[in-house]
C-alpha cells in the first residue's frame, strides 16, 4: 500500500505537466470525452469521425492516427468505423495520482494535407482503493497530568481515490478516555486528532490499545484500520521547540544516495528523559520514506535513493520532534530538486515513407515529434539534418516536424539517402539524439536506352549457314526494373526493295543478330538497316542505331571464259599467217570471275598444245602469241588448251580450247576442221548471232581499209603512169594502216599492204606485221631480234 501511494503521487505530478501542455493547445477544434477507470480494453469511447465532421473513407486515405502527449497508446482509432476505442485498461491513480480532474490529452493527426485535432479524455474515478495506514501501529505517550480536552496528533490514512471516493472520516473503537476529532487542512485532506476526554491515571491503567478506523465515501464505503498504543507517562510540562518552522534546501538531482542533506534540530527545556528528543517523519508519503531518511537522535536528513527532477521537482516533509515525556512539535522541510541535463532528447517517428518517386518535389517523407524531459535550457532543443541532402525540416505543430524533399530527385544520380535526424538540447553539457532513416528513390522512366555505338559494322562471309550469329548490338538504360528492360527490334529498311525480313533477325532480349539465309556476295555485297531499342516503361522510351553488314567474298566462283565462247556452238578458229614473226598476237582469252579481290585475280597458262614451244600465253592478260618464227614444217592445224586460274584459296580454274590454222595469207581458202564442221551443225542461235555480228564488224573493217587504200592509190595514179606494184618488197612510203581494236585484240598493229593490179581476185594480201610497234606491258624494254625476246613478254610456252 505504501508503494502504491508513492507511485500515485509521482504520477500525479507528471500528469499535471501533461494537463498544462494539453490546456495550452486547446482550441475550438478540441473534443472532450470521459470514461471510467478500469474499463475493459476495446470499450467504445466515442465516434471521433462524426464528432470532427470527417468521413470514414477520409480517415483511411489520410492515414489518421491518435497520438497521446505521453507517447502511450491508451487509445486506438478504428479506421473502418471512426470509433475511438480503449487500447488498454486505464488506472486513474497510476496516471494522475491525486490530481483531479484526470485528463489525458491526445491529438488526431491527418496527412495529405497535414492536420491536427486536439482532444481530452477525462478518466473518472471509481472506489477501487481502501484507506490505508502506513503504520500498522501508532504509539502515543501521554502524561497522566494531561488535562481533558488535550489533542494528540496521529498519522493519517492514505486513500488513492479522489472526490467522494477518497478518505472522508475517522472513527475510534469504543473507550472511556478518548474520542476522535477531524481536522481539515484546507487542501481537501483531513487528519485525525486524538482528544483526551477523561484524565488518565498511570497507576490505574499504564497502557491503552485502541483501533483507529478510516472510512472513505464510496458506496459501499471501504475502511482501513491501525492500532493506537497509548502509554501513560509521568508528568512532562515542556514540549520540544524548533528553531524555525520551515527549512528549505536545494539538492542536485544527481546527488548520490546516502548523501547528507540537512540537520533538523529542536530543543526541550526539560531534563532527563523528558528532555531527550527523537525525530521522525510526520504524514510522510511512501515516496518520501523511500527517498529520505532521518536520524532519530541527531535529526540529520540523508538521501536514501536517487532523485529525478523529471519525476518530482520538490518534496515537502513534515518532521516531528518528540521528547521523552511524549510532548512533540513539528516543522516542515522543503527539498527542491535542481535539474541537471541528464536526459537526451527523444525522437518519435509518427509516419515514415520509405520510398519516394524521383520526379516528385516537396514530398512528405516523415512526420516525427521531439521532446526533452529536462527543464529550462536543458529542455530546449534544436533539430537538424545533414546540409548536403535535398531535404529540409519543417516545424508544424507544437513539437512536431515534417521531413520534406526540397526538389525533384534523380534516382540515376543517387538511389538512396541515409538521413540522420539530430536533436540537440541547449543544456550543459549538450546532449543529442540521432535517428537514422533510409529513403529509397523509386524509379521513373525518364531515360531512353542508349546504344554503345551509333553505327555498327558487321562482317559475314558469304555462303554462311542459316541462323548464323553475325554479331550483336547493345543498349543500356540507366533506369531500373521494367524501365531498364530493353527490347530490340528491326526498323523498316530505307530501301523498300531490300528484303530485310528474310535476311536478318534480331533477338528481342539480348540484341543478337542472325543471318536467316545464306548470303551471296555476288548478289549483295552490303546492306544497311536500323535497330530500335525500347524499354518497358510507361510510356516506353526508345533510341535507334544503324547496322551495316558487309558480305565478305568467298572463292565460290570459278573463272568464266567470255572469249572464245564456250556455249557449245562451233569453236572459233584463229588464223595465223606463216609469215608471222615471234610474238605475233594470235588471239586473246578473255575471262571473268564473279568473286572479288584476290579471288578474282586471274592467271593464264597454256596447258596443252599440238606443237609445244610454238605458242605461248601471256600469264596476266591471256594473250596468245607465237613464241618463234613459223616454218613450212609446222602443222597447219593446232589445238591449244588454255587454263584460267583464280588466286583464291583453294584456287578455282577453267579451261578453254583454241583452234589455230596456219595460212599463207588471207586469200587462202579457209577450210574448217572436221570437228568444227560438226560443231557448226550443233551451233545454237546465240552462237550464230555472235558469228554474224563478228562477220559484220570484220566486213565493215575490211571495207574501210579497202576504201582508204583505194583513195590513196587513186591519188598516186595521177603522178605515176604505172598502176601496179613491182613486187611485194616495194613499199609505199607512209602507206601504213593503223588498225586499233577494242575487242578481244586490244593492241595496235601496223601492216604493209599492196594492191596487185593483175590479180584476178583483188585479194588483200597480208605481208608483214611491224613488230616494233607492239607494246611491252611489264618489262618496258624494246624487243630485239634475238631469241630472248620471246620470254620477255611473260609467255607461258609449251
Amino acid at each position: 500500500m505504501e508503494i502504491k501511494g508513492v507511485l500515485a503521487l509521482q504520477k500525479r505530478q507528471v500528469l499535471i505537466l501533461f494537463v498544462l501542455l494539453g490546456l495550452s493547445q486547446a482550441g475550438p477544434e478540441s473534443v472532450r470525452y470521459s470514461v471510467a477507470e478500469e474499463t475493459q480494453v476495446g470499450s467504445f469511447v466515442a465516434n471521433l469521425a462524426r464528432d470532427l465532421g470527417l468521413g470514414v473513407e477520409e480517415l483511411s486515405s489520410r492515414e489518421a492516427r491518435v497520438v497521446s502527449d505521453d507517447n502511450e497508446k491508451h487509445l486506438q482509432l478504428d479506421l473502418l468505423t471512426g470509433d475511438l476505442l480503449l487500447n488498454e485498461k486505464v488506472d486513474r491513480e497510476e496516471l494522475c495520482g491525486f490530481t483531479e480532474p484526470c485528463v489525458l490529452h491526445f491529438q488526431m493527426v491527418l496527412e495529405n494535407p497535414l492536420e491536427f485535432f486536439r482532444g481530452e479524455l477525462h478518466v473518472k474515478d471509481i472506489n477501487d482503493h481502501s484507506p490505508m495506514f502506513l503504520d500498522k501501529e501508532i504509539l502515543i505517550k501521554i502524561s497522566e497530568s494531561t488535562s481533558s480536552g488535550t489533542t494528540f496528533l496521529m498519522e493519517s490514512a492514505q486513500d488513492l481515490d479522489v472526490g467522494t471516493n477518497s478518505l472522508q472520516n475517522y472513527t475510534l473503537s469504543p473507550n472511556s478516555h478518548f474520542y476522535i476529532k477531524i481536522r481539515d487542512s484546507g487542501d481537501g485532506k483531513i487528519y485525525p486528532e486524538l482528544v483526551l476526554d477523561r484524565a488518565l491515571d498511570h497507576e490505574e491503567e499504564p497502557e491503552l490499545t485502541l483501533t483507529l478506523i478510516a472510512l472513505d465515501g464510496g458506496s459501499p464505503p471501504r475502511t482501513g484500520t491501525t492500532l493506537v498504543l497509548i502509554k501513560v507517562l509521568d508528568i512532562n510540562d515542556n514540549a520540544p521547540e524548533f528553531a524555525q518552522r520551515l527549512y528549505e534546501v536545494h539538492v542536485l538531482e544527481d546527488t548520490p544516495a546516502g548523501s547528507w542533506i540537512i540537520t533538523i534540530s529542536a530543543k526541550d527545556m526539560d531534563s532527563g528523559n523528558y528532555g531527550k528528543i527523537s525525530y521522525t517523519f510526520l504524514h510522510a508519503s511512501e515516496d518520501i520514506r523511500k527517498t529520505f531518511e532521518i536520524n532519530p537522535i541527531s535529526g540529520e536528513v540523508h538521501l536514501r535513493s536517487c532523485l529525478d527532477f523529471e519525476v518530482i521537482q520538490f518534496y515537502t516533509i513534515n518532521i516531528q520532534a518528540t521528547d521523552g515525556g511524549g510532548l512533540s512539535a513539528e516543522c516542515s522541510l522543503l527539498v527542491k530538486v535542481v535539474d541537471i541535463n541528464d536526459n537526451p532528447p527523444e525522437v518519435t517517428i509518427s509516419s515514415f515513407t520509405k520510398t519516394v518517386p524521383e520526379n516528385a518535389s516537396e514530398t512528405l517523407v516523415a512526420l516525427f515529434s521531439v521532446r526533452d524531459q529536462d527543464a529550462g535550457d536543458n529542455g530546449r532543443m534544436v533539430c537538424s539534418i545533414q546540409d548536403e541532402l535535398p531535404f529540409f525540416l519543417k516545424p508544424t505543430f507544437k513539437n512536431f516536424f515534417t521531413l520534406v524533399s526540397e526538389t525533384a530527385l534523380d534516382r540515376e544520380t543517387r538511389s538512396e539517402y541515409n538521413i540522420t535526424i539530430t536533436v540537440t538540447d541547449l543544456g550543459t553539457p549538450r546532449l543529442k539524439t540521432q535517428h537514422n532513416i533510409t529513403v529509397t528513390v523509386s524509379d521513373v522512366n525518364d531515360n531512353a536506352p542508349a546504344f554503345s555505338q551509333t553505327t555498327y559494322t558487321l562482317r559475314v562471309r558469304e555462303n554462311n549457314s542459316p541462323a548464323l550469329h553475325i554479331g550483336s548490338v547493345s543498349a543500356t538504360d540507366r533506369d531500373s526494373g521494367a524501365n531498364a528492360q530493353v527490347t530490340y527490334s528491326l526498323l523498316p529498311p530505307a530501301d523498300p526493295q531490300l528484303p530485310l525480313a528474310s535476311l536478318v533477325s534480331i533477338n528481342a532480349d539480348n540484341g543478337q543478330l542472325f543471318a536467316l539465309r545464306s548470303l551471296d556476295y555476288e548478289a549483295l555485297q552490303a546492306f544497311e538497316f536500323g535497330v530500335r531499342a525500347a524499354d518497358r516503361g510507361s510510356p516506353a522510351l526508345s533510341s535507334q542505331a544503324r547496322v551495316r553488314v558487309l558480305v565478305l567474298d568467298d572463292n565460290d566462283n570459278a573463272p568464266f571464259v567470255l572469249y572464245p565462247p564456250q556455249n557449245g556452238s562451233a569453236p572459233c578458229t584463229e588464223l595465223v599467217p606463216r609469215a608471222a614473226e615471234a610474238g605475233y598476237l594470235v588471239t586473246k582469252v578473255v575471262a571473268v570471275d564473279g568473286d572479288s579481290g584476290q579471288n578474282a585475280w586471274l592467271s593464264y597458262q597454256l596447258l596443252k598444245a599440238t606443237e609445244p614451244g610454238l605458242f605461248g600465253v601471256w600469264a596476266h592478260n591471256g594473250e596468245v602469241r607465237t613464241a618463234r618464227l613459223l616454218s613450212e614444217r609446222d602443222a597447219v592445224k593446232h589445238r591449244l588448251v588454255v587454263l584460267v586460274r583464280d588466286n583464291g584459296e583453294p584456287p578455282r580454274s577453267a579451261s578453254v580450247t583454241l583452234h589455230v590454222l596456219l595460212v599463207d595469207g588471207f586469200s587462202q581458202p579457209y577450210l574448217p576442221l572436221p570437228e568444227v564442221a560438226a560443231a557448226e551443225v550443233r551451233a545454237d542461235p546465240l552462237t550464230v548471232y555472235l558469228v554474224v555480228a563478228l562477220a559484220s564488224v570484220s566486213s565493215l573493217f575490211l571495207f574501210s581499209v579497202l576504201v582508204f587504200v583505194a583513195v590513196r592509190l587513186c591519188r598516186r595514179s595521177r603522178a605515176a603512169s604505172a598502176g601496179r606494184c613491182s613486187g611485194p618488197e616495194g613499199h609505199f612510203p607512209g602507206h601504213l594502216v593503223d588498225v586499233s581494236g577494242t575487242g578481244t585484240l586490244s593492241q595496235s598493229y601496223q601492216y604493209e599492204v599492196c594492191l596487185t593490179g593483175d590479180s584476178g581476185t583483188n585479194e588483200f594480201k597480208f605481208l608483214k606485221p611491224i613488230i616494233p610497234s607492239l607494246p611491252v606491258p611489264d618489262t618496258g624494254r624494246n624487243i630485239g631480234g634475238n631469241e630472248n625476246f620471246r620470254n620477255s613478254f611473260g609467255f607461258n610456252i609449251q
